[in-house]
């Protein structure tokens, strides 16, 4: 009869996820294939030893994706988390963490599954170009996208996003320099933020683009609010040599809407379409989400 550790370390080796078991100390019980292939460590270096502290991201799925005797996983993705590979690479990976219980319900130990961030819907941006404070003002918005909609998910307040490009950033990019473009965005942002609700936050997601993280009960209220917002853009007051500039934003609403079997990614690309249908409209619009059908010229 095949023994049974080998029949459970042939079964969690033919997984293309990583898989990764600790105990009730965070030590390394189990380390599949996929998990070395991914991280760089190979299982036998790992085995009952405490989580190397390059790797100790993985855990933090604890506050994302709780596992309870009798209960179903609260999210399908898990959180997007950061590892530290044995080579020494950062590399983005979305991890789901399952609290084990024993019939008494007390904790015996901990799994995580996880798969490189790429491999699953990773979310949409816009290019950084070479601009690393855009790169991470991406990563900060990241972290706060998967918390607001994990919260979302299980329950919590309204969810939504609102995708805003600048449409003069690439002409006065080419005419007059990279310089005179981001004091231009930093007065759109600046003029976007005024009108900004409390729980909301905005941020760089593109070189010419914004994100803003919304929490509108409806589709409406949210292309209502968009609309307010590129109002504000306009009043912006920039000036570049002594020439005032005129400034227009368009926008992408995307409202998650429940009973929806809906990604994160999913709903960020809705919101881009519909951003790039009211570029393609002329800009200076709002357009909501979903199918970027729902236009309202400004």
């Amino acid at each position: 009869m095949t023994d049974r550790i080998e029949l459970l370390e042939v079964a969690l080796d033919s997984f293309p996820d990583g898989i990764a078991l600790f105990d009730v100390e965070d030590a390394v019980v189990a380390w599949n294939l996929a998990a070395e292939a991914i991280t760089g460590y190979a299982g036998t270096d790992l085995l009952m030893h405490p989580v190397p502290r390059p790797l100790e991201t993985l855990l933090e799925g604890n506050r994302l994706a709780q596992f309870q005797a009798g209960a179903k996983v609260v999210t399908k993705l898990g959180a997007l988390v950061r590892v530290r590979h044995n080579l020494g690479h950062e590399v983005p990976v979305m991890a789901r963490t399952l609290v084990l219980r024993d019939g008494l319900g007390g904790r015996i130990g901990t799994a995580v599954v996880f798969h490189p961030a790429e491999s699953l819907d990773a979310l949409p941006h816009g290019d950084t170009g070479e601009d690393g404070e855009v790169a991470q003002s991406q990563a900060d918005l990241e972290d706060r996208l998967n918390t607001e909609f994990e919260d979302w998910i299980r329950g919590g307040q309204p969810f939504g996003v609102m995708w805003v490009e600048v449409d003069q950033a690439p002409e006065l990019r080419r005419t007059h320099g990279a310089g005179a473009c981001h004091a231009m965005l930093e007065k759109v942002g600046h003029a976007l933020a005024q009108g900004l609700r409390p729980a909301e936050e905005i941020g760089r997601w593109g070189q010419d683009q914004f994100l803003i993280i919304s929490h509108e009960r409806t589709a409406e209220m949210l292309a209502a609010h968009a609309k307010t917002l590129a109002g504000l853009a306009r009043t912006a007051d920039f000036r570049w040599w002594g020439d005032r500039v005129s400034l227009t934003v368009s926008i992408g609403a995307a409202q998650a809407i429940g009973g929806h079997d809906e990604t994160l990614a999913q709903l960020l690309e809705s919101a881009r379409k519909a951003m790039e249908a009211s570029i393609c409209g002329g800009g200076n619009s709002v357009t909501s989400a979903p199918g970027g059908h729902t236009c309202l010229p400004l």
